[in-house]
Parts: structure tokens; sequence; C-alpha cells
């Protein structure tokens, strides 16, 4: 497992359902070793702080096995590392593989894995097509976010070593079935209730589901 890239970005103005608005999406491979804290990349910024980045999502990674397949999907050749707006550009943690609680250390920080990404429609403007964000989600090819155990230094090449799994296993795969809400999801959502590292509220939120 290894980092392929990692990318950062400042804010940009996007135009967004006609009205043009800040975002941090447009991020940038970068060169060299970069300081890692616990609500994410030193010289990387979100916008909206309430719907992306903090300390439960202080890094977007998105896997670099994905790419061909948008390439070819979207007819777009030219989608480069970073360009779906992830931090950290992968290879081999893939959503059916990694699970919500798992631990890894890239460089000399520790991270966790906390939840899917779910794309909003800023990466519709982003790339340029209105229906992207649903396709992601259709798509299981989704991505997923790391919280920062322990702060430190990273760079692109870096090796990602696991530490230790979380005993519940649910995976990234499993978990964007509740998000989707696919049909007969109560043992995954019982699985991950048990999960420390799953954000209180999404818990709440599919207890709910399952109660109803």
């Amino acid at each position: 497992m290894k980092v392929l890239s990692v990318n950062i970005g400042s804010l940009n103005f996007v135009l967004r359902n006609g009205k043009k608005v800040k975002s941090g999406i447009f991020k940038k491979p970068i060169e060299g070793s970069i300081e890692l804290s616990s609500l994410g990349f030193e010289g990387d910024y979100q916008a909206n702080k309430k719907l992306h980045g903090g300390i439960e999502k202080a890094i977007c990674v998105y896997p670099s096995e994905h790419y061909e397949a948008w390439r070819n999907e979207l007819r777009r050749p030219g989608l480069s590392y970073g360009d779906f707006g992830e931090n950290l550009t992968t290879l081999g943690l893939l959503e059916h593989e990694v699970c919500l609680g798992d631990r890894f250390r890239i460089g000399s920080a520790e991270i966790v894995v906390t939840q899917p990404r779910e794309p909003c429609i800023t990466l519709n403007a982003r790339i340029g097509l209105i229906d992207l964000s649903a396709r992601f989600k259709k798509s299981g090819r989704s991505g997923f976010y790391f919280s920062v155990v322990k702060e430190g230094t990273l760079s692109s090449g870096d090796l990602i070593k696991s530490i230790s799994k979380d005993e519940n296993r649910v995976s990234v795969s499993e978990f964007n079935q509740v998000i989707n809400g696919v049909p007969e999801i109560e043992d995954i959502i019982n699985r991950a209730s048990k999960v420390n590292d799953l954000p209180q509220k999404l818990k709440n939120k599919f207890l709910k589901i399952k109660n109803h």
C-alpha cells in the first residue's frame, strides 16, 4: 500500500447552480514532505467546514485504481490525481477491503478510517458534469475519510502500513450500502454501531433507520 499523490488546495471560486461560491476542491499534487495536524494538511483549505474537513474528515482519500474507470466512463482521459478533490491518492486501499476503524501509519503520522465520502454538488461543478456526485454514490467508488490519531509528516511515495484492524469489520463498501439505502442492512448497522471511530451523528442517523 502506498501514497501516489499528496494534494492540497487553496480557496477558489466555482460556479455552482449559477452562483459563484468559494471551494477548496481544486487540489493539486505537491512535492516533498508536508505536516499533518488533527485538522488536515498544512496549506489545505475547505470553504464549508460543516460538510468538509474537521477532525472526523481531516483527510479525503481516493484510490488511484478508480481513475482509469472514470476516465473511460466520463470520456475524460486527462483526469489526474487530485481532480476529485482528494488529499491522498492511494494504491492498495480499496473500499471493499478497508474497514471503518482500521488504523494506518504513513510517514510519522497515524490515521484511522472514519466514514465513506459522500460527494456534494461541488464535485459536479469541479468536473463540469451535473450528475457526477450521484454517479459517484451509485458506483461504490466513493473514497473515504481519515481522522488523525497522531500528527506527523508524510510525503508522496510513502508506504501505508497497517497498524490495526477494527474487529467489527465493516468495510467502506458495506457502509456505502447503508448510505445508499440498500434493503436488509440491519447486520451492517449493528456492527457499525460498535465502531468507536464512526462519528456519533452517523450512528444516530442509521440507528433511526434500523428502528423504523
